[in-house]
This record gives C-alpha cells, sequence and structure tokens, in this order.
C-alpha cells in the first residue's frame, strides 16, 4: 500500500504561512523559485487573485510536519 502525499504548509520553509513552501515540497520544486512566480503571477492579475488564493490555502491546508 502506497502513502500518497498531501498537500500541508511547511513549518521549516516558510515566509508567511508556509503555503508555497508545502506546495514546493510536495511536488519537489525550489521553493524560492515558485515564489517569485507566485509574485510576479500575482502582481501581473492586479495582485487580488493572489492575495485571495493564498489566504484561502492558508486556511484550507493544515500544518505539515515535515
Amino acid at each position: 500500500m502506497t502513502q500518497t502525499q498531501r498537500f500541508t504548509r511547511s513549518i521549516h520553509d516558510r515566509v508567511l504561512a508556509g503555503v508555497v513552501g508545502g506546495i514546493a515540497h510536495r511536488f519537489g520544486w525550489n521553493p524560492t523559485l515558485l515564489r517569485a512566480i507566485y509574485v510576479i503571477l500575482s502582481v501581473a492579475s492586479a495582485a487580488f487573485p493572489g492575495i485571495l488564493v493564498y489566504l484561502i490555502l492558508w486556511l484550507l491546508m493544515p500544518e505539515g510536519n515535515d
């Protein structure tokens, strides 16, 4: 039986709440690069949707224990 890896907020690699760090950890991506891409996309979309998505993920994603 294989264990599936869930989306969790990172407790070690966080800047605000660990949302982007948790997503990067889940997929094995570079968290700093993913943060930069997220900020660029948020600013390009007038920032509001990016902030709203981050807040929703912060509320929905459980804190990990990595």
